[in-house]
Parts: C-alpha cells; sequence; structure tokens
C-alpha cells in the first residue's frame, strides 16, 4: 500500500496468521477507533439510567462485544458496496475486498459469522431493547448508498452509531424509551455529524472526482463553522437529556471537559491536513469517555 492511507497492517495484525489477516482489515479491527464510537453513546446511557454498578458494568461487557462485531459488520456492508470506488480512492484502495485479498463470497460469510455474535449479545437483554437494536439494521444497510444520493452520508451515518443510546437506554432504565433517551440519541447524531465532516476530509479530493458526495464537501472551507455548530447542539442536548434524566446539578461542571475538547478540534482543524484530520477525529474517544463520566457525577 501506498500514498495516504489509515490501514495498519502492522503491529499485531502482522503477527496473525496469514490466513486471517484480511479479515482483521476487512472488520477494521486494526483500527478499534469506530467500535469505540459506536460503543459510547451506550456508555452515556448506562451512566445516565443503569440501576446499579453491576448491572451497568453487565451491560457495557455485552456492548462492547456487540459493537465490536457490528462495527465490523458494517465495515463489510460498506465495502461491499464501494469495492469499485475504493480502488479509485488512495486512502481506501487498500482494503481488502478493492484489492482482492478477499472475495465478495468470502466477505459475505464473515458478515454471517459477525452478525451471529450481534444477534447473541443482543438476545441478553430486555425484549424492548431488542426491538430498538434490530430497528438499525436497514440503516446499517442503507448507509453506504446514501453517499451516493445525498450530500449528506455523515447524517445517515449518524443516525447509526447513535442507535448505542436509544439501545442502552431501553437496556438499563424502564426497559422502554424516554425523552432522555431521545435527547442522548439527538445528542449522538450531531456529535457524529460533526466528527464525521472531519474524517470525510480525508477524502475530499478523490471523493469529488468519483462522484462520492459529503458534508465535507459541501462545506468544504465552512466545515470548521459547520463541525461547531453541530458540537454546540450537542452540549445542548446533552444538558437537556441530564436535565430530564434527573441528574444532580454535578453533571453541568463535568461537562466542561468534553466541551473543552470539542472547541479544540474546531479551533485546530486544518481541513489540507489529512493526518491532522484523522487525528481530531479519533480524539472523539476521549470525548465520549468524558461525557459518560459528566453522566456518572451527577448520579453520585
Amino acid at each position: 500500500m501506498t500514498g495516504w492511507t489509515d490501514i495498519r497492517a502492522s503491529g499485531w495484525v502482522a503477527r496473525l496468521p496469514p490466513g486471517w489477516r484480511p479479515y482483521a482489515l476487512l472488520g477494521r479491527f486494526d483500527r478499534p477507533i469506530g467500535a469505540w464510537l459506536l460503543l459510547l453513546p451506550g456508555f452515556w446511557a448506562f451512566a445516565m439510567a443503569a440501576p446499579g454498578w453491576g448491572e451497568g458494568l453487565r451491560l457495557a461487557l455485552l456492548f462492547t462485544l456487540g459493537a465490536f462485531a457490528m462495527r465490523a459488520a458494517g465495515c463489510v456492508v460498506n465495502d461491499l458496496w464501494d469495492r469499485d470506488l475504493d480502488r479509485q480512492v488512495e486512502r481506501t484502495r487498500g482494503r481488502p475486498l478493492a484489492a482482492g485479498t478477499v472475495t465478495p463470497l468470502q466477505a459475505l460469510v464473515f458478515l454471517a459469522a459477525l452478525c451471529l455474535v450481534g444477534l447473541l449479545v443482543l438476545v441478553q437483554l430486555p425484549l424492548a431493547a431488542i426491538y430498538v437494536g434490530l430497528g438499525s439494521l436497514v440503516l446499517i444497510a442503507l448507509y453506504p448508498l446514501a453517499k451516493r444520493v445525498t450530500d449528506w452520508p455523515q447524517a445517515v451515518l449518524g443516525l447509526v452509531f447513535s442507535w448505542a443510546a436509544p439501545t442502552g437506554y431501553a437496556a438499563a432504565a424502564t426497559g422502554g424509551l424516554g425523552w432522555p433517551a431521545l435527547a442522548l440519541w439527538a445528542a449522538g447524531f450531531f456529535w457524529i455529524l460533526g466528527y464525521d465532516t472531519i474524517y470525510a476530509h480525508q477524502d475530499r479530493e478523490d471523493d469529488a472526482k468519483v462522484g462520492v458526495r459529503s458534508t465535507a464537501l459541501k462545506f468544504g472551507r465552512d466545515s470548521a463553522r459547520f463541525v461547531g455548530a453541530c458540537y454546540a447542539a450537542v452540549l445542548a442536548l446533552l444538558v437537556v437529556a441530564g436535565l430530564l434524566a434527573g441528574l444532580s446539578w454535578a453533571f453541568l461542571p463535568a461537562l466542561l471537559l468534553p466541551a473543552a475538547l470539542l472547541a479544540w478540534q474546531v479551533r485546530t482543524l486544518d481541513i489540507d491536513d489529512p493526518a491532522r484530520c484523522l487525528m481530531l477525529f479519533k480524539s472523539n474517544r476521549e470525548v465520549g469517555f468524558a461525557i459518560a463520566l459528566a453522566f456518572l457525577a451527577g448520579r453520585l
């Protein structure tokens, strides 16, 4: 692989048996940041609504396993849709399906195995959470199509990647949804809309050439302003969610840390530097944990 890529075929991946390595790369297990970002809105829900530490930890472990499996499944679906486009984009042309190291049939078998893991996790949850979790499957399948038909594929991803918030709330709280869960989902949506706009700037020029659409292309040089507006909505909705959940006032000053981290992203964004865009995108893992800690502070 030459040129700019975020694929990490070295390290622990290089020590896997040769036949396993393409599947590790196909599922993005070399880059677990996506699984963390899928998981963290669920942690927000557990921090806000879990009835106790024991149940919160049990759900956190289940959701961690499920997030890593379903994020990998989403990557397989995405790469099956995009394998021809990926060959034309510098960052993605080394992906296993684009490079031919995994065939579409092999990818489908791998996808089935990942979905089985996700299903085994899902059936450990209350019935309401199972129904909510199953609702994400249609969006997961349609996300790769969005970049071909709209300038807002990041919004579709926002709906998918924030799904752990209502699913986690349904699992942790009353077995159903409520206004705090919807506020968390909305906060997660705007968080993802912002950080995935940053991420999309890595491929901006290649995307324009091959006809892929994104909020990075739509907003261009105004992206920092757009991301800033998204992050402001995130913070406002997190405050609303905490108040609706009846948290103590302590969660409000605790939100200053994620607020500062988000402001730093906007202030230091350089859309012409792919490596910096990737670094800022990855820093959202710390943002997500900081939000969960803020909600925990409101439970003390």
